[in-house]
């Protein structure tokens, strides 16, 4: 279901109803004969400082949307600019970037008139204007560069019809009004331009450090690409450090676009190398070209992940990542996403990311630990499952064992699933009892992953639990998805950045791999079709062969929720500290 508010999503004081349906007429008058001179208004346009937050809405950049947030009013301040304004649009938000059952604010016109107001559209896409105005219209104005649109809305309203603006990933929808329309209801959602966006609405009010007067800055750029004529690209380019680089820390990084490509740049990434190899081969071109060294698969240690729509990330002033040094590849490979879904010809970029560094090294280095689940395909996904939850644990027993006396401190996560994720929480418990939420996305897809900073630095124990949960839909698929490295197969990660760096460089956990096979010889007996449970069958293809009616169904769940688990609470040398198996939590 989309994630629309009901009256028991969040307490908040609604009017009694007949007061509530006064009001109603009231601002949806207000709403439908509101007519919007945008002719008539002089000025510049609002002050970019205003609204710190920027992101290109189209792949053409004709819609670029700025905003703030403000946490003591529970709101966020919406600045759309749009530069060939024809006949109106649509904005707004729904649960997985669908038309149907979205939250909209619409602008449009017939003609003579324009009208602005606050609408949403049923499970078949037909729109209504909102019986509750919560997309507050603040101004227009024109500028050179287009019509710049002012809105506002709450994160939490009264009604069943809005959409509940909470932490995550949200995805905001647009469509494009090409001819006057002279009614709301005359509007046709299927024969409109229309587009997505994913963006992290509420970005956490975090101050920033100030940084050394000594910084030095490195731009990690993929060097004149010329960006392939297909909607989807990945692209890997080799960097290296210079000879004998001392070791430093990283206090701050930022993406660098190249202009003109802003809507075409959806997400970068900086991986270091193994320290084990004294060389990796120069490659630039297609992260799935045959022509890819088999090496750069072992640059995988992240150093800095950028998402469109994010800004630029900043470690706690007591904390630098560090690199270069004894121990440290000099090696680094630049991963950059390109979405060119009108497929444009010719463009050519160098975009990557701005390393800020410094050779003053703070007072701890900062580490990346993985939570969740291994990767193992002992933990699947049966086919057809709507919502299915899978749970990896980070237990007392390794935190005991592995974390100072002290503790750490999370500052920044990074969730991490593949093509069937749908939601990730990774929870800290102390003493059996859940204490706080470390990071939440109930709307996380896999095609918006991002470093996050957290809104409060969440300080883990020794004895601690860290659990991550994931929820995934398979739907569309025919057969199990088992867990494994493929985009095809399914993780359950939670890249936590904490500080001060310890050994513990994984800390997960897959059901008993003993237990998992008595569910196979279970399904042998109570099923009248064979799964081969032979030892020379891998798990996946024994997967493959179940029969998944609601029975075998209902059992995995039970395995998964009560079996015992195989902990991996590993140090970064791949040794294992003394904890395998445990009772679930």
């Amino acid at each position: 279901l989309p994630s629309m508010q009901t009256s028991g999503s969040k307490p908040c004081p609604c009017p009694s109803f007949k007061l509530r349906e006064v009001a109603s007429m009231y601002f949806t008058m207000i709403a439908v004969f509101l007519v919007i001179l945008v002719v008539a208004l002089q000025g510049s346009a609002p002050r970019g400082s205003d609204f710190p937050y920027k992101v290109p809405l189209d792949p053409q950049g004709l819609l670029e949307l700025s905003w703030n947030v403000s946490y003591p009013e529970q709101a966020v301040h919406f600045q759309l600019l749009i530069r060939d304004l024809q006949f109106g649009l649509l904005f707004g938000m729904s649960d997985r970037g669908e038309f149907e059952n979205a939250d909209l604010a619409v602008l449009w016109s017939d003609g003579h008139n324009s009208y602005f107001g606050d609408a949403w559209s049923d499970a078949e896409g037909q729109l209504h204007m909102d019986s509750q105005q919560d997309y507050q219209l603040l101004g227009a104005r024109r500028a050179p560069e287009g019509l710049y649109l002012l809105f506002r809305r709450a994160f939490s309203t009264c009604d069943p019809k809005d959409y509940l603006i909470e932490d995550g990933t949200v995805h905001l929808i647009y469509g494009i009004l090409e001819k006057p329309v002279h009614s709301l209801q005359a509007i046709n959602i299927s024969a409109i331009h229309r587009g997505l966006q994913r963006v992290q609405l509420l970005k956490p009010n975090i101050t920033i450090p100030e940084l050394p007067s000594n910084m030095k800055t490195m731009e990690i750029v993929a060097p004149d690409v010329v960006i392939p004529s297909q909607e989807t690209t990945y692209w890997c380019y080799m960097a290296e450090l210079p000879d004998g680089f001392p070791k430093h820390h990283i206090i701050m990084y930022e993406p660098v676009i190249t202009a003109g490509n802003e809507a075409l740049v959806h997400h970068m990434e900086v991986f270091q190398c193994a320290a084990e190899f004294d060389s990796f081969p120069h490659y630039n071109g297609p992260c799935d070209s045959k022509m890819k060294p088999d090496r750069l698969n072992y640059c995988r240690h992240v150093l800095a992940a950028w998402a469109m729509g994010a800004q630029a990330f900043y470690y706690p002033e007591e904390a630098g990542l560090a690199f270069g040094g004894p121990g440290s590849s000099r090696y680094l490979r630049l991963e950059i996403h390109y979405h060119n879904p009108l497929v444009f010809k010719g463009r050519h970029d160098s975009s990557g990311i701005r390393l800020y560094y410094t050779a003053t090294l703070r007072r701890y280095d900062a580490g990346i630990m993985e939570l969740g689940l291994v990767y193992t395909p002992v933990m699947a996904i049966p086919p057809g499952e709507d919502a299915f939850i899978l749970t990896g644990y980070c237990t007392d027993k390794c935190t005991q064992l592995a974390l100072p006396a002290a503790g750490i401190r999370i500052f920044a996560s990074q969730l991490h699933t593949h093509l069937a994720g749908r939601k990730v929480v990774t929870v800290l418990s102390r003493d059996g009892r859940e204490r706080q939420v470390v990071n939440a996305d109930g709307h996380y897809s896999p095609h918006f992953q991002e470093i996050r900073m957290l809104k409060e630095v969440v300080a883990v124990l020794p004895g601690d639990e860290l659990i991550t949960t994931c929820t995934y839909n398979t739907e569309d698929r025919s057969r199990a998805t088992v867990g494994g490295f493929g985009i095809l197969e399914e993780m359950c990660v939670n890249y936590v950045h904490y500080y001060p760096q310890t050994q513990l460089e994984l800390c997960k956990s897959a059901v008993d791999p003993g237990y998992l096979h008595r569910y196979f010889n279970l399904v042998n007996r109570f099923n009248d079709e064979e799964v081969c449970t032979c030892p020379q069958v891998s798990i996946p293809q024994q997967f493959f062969s179940v029969p998944w009616n609601t029975f075998n169904r209902d059992v995995l769940k039970s395995l998964y929720g009560f079996a015992p688990i195989s902990m991996h609470c590993n140090k970064s040398s791949a040794v294992r500290f003394p904890v395998r198996i445990a009772s679930q939590p």
